[in-house]
């Protein structure tokens, strides 16, 4: 997916939604990281799955309405993709290029 199709302040877009939902998976409920939470003690595998993503519910970027916005922990983001909900092929995205991609 092109970043191009994100609006310029969807970092901050993102962090509101997962604030609004106190950064817990809106789909498996996990507690993920706040970017101000100690990850020392964790191992690079439960700072991934402890990772919150906001997903587009209709796979449109371009829609950011606070109902379109899901806040999700990685591998349940991951899930809606891969299962060919959205316009990622599978194995186009792994969980890793996923986090790297969105810097985390």
């Amino acid at each position: 997916m092109s970043k191009s199709r994100y609006p310029d302040n969807w970092e901050e877009i993102a962090k509101e939604r997962k604030e609004a939902v106190g950064w817990k998976c809106q789909k498996c409920g996990i507690q993920c990281l706040k970017p101000e939470d100690n990850r020392s003690k964790l191992t690079i595998s439960e700072i991934k799955r402890r990772t919150l993503a906001v997903h587009h519910a209709n796979y449109q970027p371009e829609d950011n309405r606070p109902e379109n916005l899901i806040p999700l922990c990685s591998p349940c983001h991951l899930s809606y993709h891969t299962r060919r909900k959205g316009s990622v092929s599978i194995g186009q995205l792994s969980l890793f290029d996923y986090i790297e991609a969105n810097h985390f």
